[in-house]
């Protein structure tokens, strides 16, 4: 009986330094995640800081670089769409003379870019004043091609207030001189926003954060 008594009372303590572990390792894992959410909230911020502008303070002449979205049955989606006016009224006030669709080109996703384009000249916008950017396959490749494809040495993002910073700390990095403007999107519903704000300070941002230190 002693010697169980005694299993019974060494096998307790191992399963309560076993309990220690594991939590100890959560709260080291939940730090560790709080820190890069933090540390890349705080990255965007700055890199960000005073380059998102009005309509109106975009220089004339300049080119805007419209980020794609989920298209559907060969229409834009409501995020796209809103981006798309955005840069029409930038194209009809005269502050952008060219525009770039960004996205993902592939017919499996719904050819974004030619969707867009048909938006574009559907609004108005000469054929001549679109370029299209098919390998657009998220934020940083459009950047980076907007450089080394389009030879651009600045451009001006177009894409949700959720979105923009991220996309103009990106393009910093490995694109051309960004500024931004937000795309309203008066259709769009509150929980899909509210889930794309979730998403970019959550898993977004860290990413981005991440792939700048990682090969």
């Amino acid at each position: 009986m002693g010697v169980g008594r005694y299993g019974v009372r060494v096998g307790r303590q191992r399963i309560s330094r076993f309990g220690q572990g594991a939590a100890r390792m959560l709260l080291v894992g939940f730090i560790a995640v709080e820190w890069m959410i933090a540390a890349s909230s705080t990255w965007v911020y700055f890199a960000a800081r005073h380059r998102v502008v009005a309509p109106d303070e975009v220089p004339v002449g300049s080119t805007a670089l419209v980020l794609g979205a989920k298209v559907l049955d060969g229409e834009p989606g409501v995020y796209v769409r809103a981006r798309l006016d955005t840069a029409v009224e930038l194209f009809r006030a005269g502050r952008v003379t060219t525009i770039i669709n960004s996205g993902n080109g592939s017919s499996r996703y719904g050819d974004e870019t030619a969707v867009m384009r048909a938006y574009l000249e559907t609004a108005g916008v000469p054929s001549s004043a679109i370029r299209d950017d098919p390998a657009g396959y998220d934020t940083q490749r459009s950047c980076s091609r907007a450089r080394s494809e389009f030879g651009l040495s600045s451009v001006v993002l177009v894409t949700q207030g959720f979105h923009l910073d991220r996309a103009i700390a990106l393009c910093r990095l490995d694109g051309p001189d960004p500024i931004g403007v937000a795309a309203p999107c008066d259709d769009c519903a509150w929980w899909s926003i509210a889930r794309n704000h979730l998403r970019e300070g959550l898993l977004a941002r860290p990413r981005a954060l991440l792939s700048t230190v990682l090969p």
